[in-house]
């Protein structure tokens, strides 16, 4: 049975050749340890971290590329955010269209003082600029919102967001995780002062790599601390970017297929992926949209979405139906809350949740074509079961 691969907003799949390639050469050519020596195989293996962080700055476009650190994921990067720079006293503002990432170090930093207001956002899960500034206060210290729902798709005001918050004085944390090669980010013209980013989604590396570009070193502590390879003289956590926060060995094979995975997306140009992903999106949208068997989730703007559409059959569970999709069609999607109970909260999906379709770069329209046919079949062959 052919399979169709619709899980991309968790982890982007397959993946460009010269990113696996890239991986092996390193095992097979490099495996030193960068900054720990200063023979051939550890200074080479600098170069491949050097070389991927200067990409992601030409992506982001940050000025200096040693104001991004490397974690091994978006989630990582969030809590040396949040961990680092909010306290107890602090109050900061965040929206109801968060993943778990966000509203998990948020909730438990609230525990312990903090005082967290979350922006509602409307049903179709979009959040708007006038919504997080209702909430703003004058002890703001930090706004956080996701560039895109991991839910709805929905593309959130960020350039306006950035803005307010300049103008307040407030620190500006974006969950790009989403949006991160696939949607333009610069960090300049948005006003963003945290930009989180996973690799192995939009950015189509592999798993375990992510980071967090930091505007000023000084706006936050370590998360972690230990090891850098620089300043070994010394007991105390050097103070510079990026050393600062990168803090025992670096996932270096991971980030030799994460640079390729970004000179893919560059040589491709963003505008190209982005208008890919928005045409697959009209079509799933044409195709569904009115049938009144489906309840489609979100904007339904092809224009105000990334490349995901959460949906349900009505009458029937999103679990059945994804079990479906798999067993007998092999379309393989995201069913549940997606680590996201808020928004699932937010659309009036809790606790069931939705199907989730998530394509990328790779998919074809056929694909897409394919994955709607099945899903009338399950809905004809459900509506006569039941």
């Amino acid at each position: 049975m052919k399979s169709y691969y619709f899980d991309n907003a968790a982890t982007s799949w397959p993946k460009p050749e010269t990113v696996i390639q890239a991986m092996e050469f390193y095992f097979r050519r490099v495996g030193g340890n960068p900054g720990r020596a200063g023979h051939r195989k550890a200074i080479e293996a600098g170069r491949i971290v050097l070389k991927t962080r200067d990409l992601l700055a030409v992506l982001f476009n940050v000025k200096d590329p040693a104001r991004i650190v490397f974690t091994k994921n978006a989630t990582e990067a969030l809590n040396t955010a949040l961990y680092g720079v909010l306290k107890a006293g602090d109050h900061a503002v965040t929206t109801s269209m968060e993943h778990n990432s966000v509203m998990r170090p948020l909730n438990d930093l609230a525990r312990l003082g903090l005082d967290l207001s979350v922006a509602e956002a409307d049903r179709t899960g979009e959040v708007t600029v006038d919504m997080i500034r209702k909430c703003i206060k004058d002890k703001t210290r930090l706004v956080a919102v996701t560039h895109a729902s991991n839910v709805t798709g929905a593309i959130n005001e960020i350039e306006k967001i950035g803005l307010l918050c300049k103008q307040n004085n407030i620190l500006f944390l974006v969950d790009a995780a989403q949006t991160a090669g696939v949607v333009g980010l610069d960090v300049e013209r948005m006003s963003i002062d945290l930009l989180a980013f996973s690799g192995h989604k939009g950015l189509l590396g592999p798993q375990g790599t992510g980071g967090l570009f930091i505007r000023d070193e000084k706006l936050l502590k370590p998360l972690t601390r230990g090891g850098t390879g620089s300043l070994s003289y010394s007991e105390e956590q050097p103070e510079f970017l990026p050393d600062c926060y990168e803090s025992g060995t670096l996932n270096v094979i991971g980030l030799a297929g994460l640079g390729e995975g970004i000179r893919f997306i560059l040589d491709r140009g963003i505008d190209r992926i982005m208008a890919h992903e928005r045409r697959l999106l009209e079509i799933f949208l044409n195709e569904t949209d009115g049938d009144g068997r489906f309840v489609l989730y979100g904007a339904r703007n092809a224009l105000k979405q990334t490349g995901v559409l959460s949906l349900n059959i009505r009458g029937f569970a999103a679990s059945k139906v994804g079990e479906v999709l798999d067993r007998k069609y092999g379309i393989m999607t995201r069913i549940g809350l997606h680590c996201a109970p808020r928004a699932h909260k937010t659309l009036g999906t809790f606790p069931d949740g939705t199907v989730r379709f998530s394509w990328g770069f790779f998919t074809g329209e056929k694909d897409i074509l394919k994955a709607v046919r099945f899903l009338k079949e399950i809905a004809e062959n459900m509506k006569h079961q039941s």
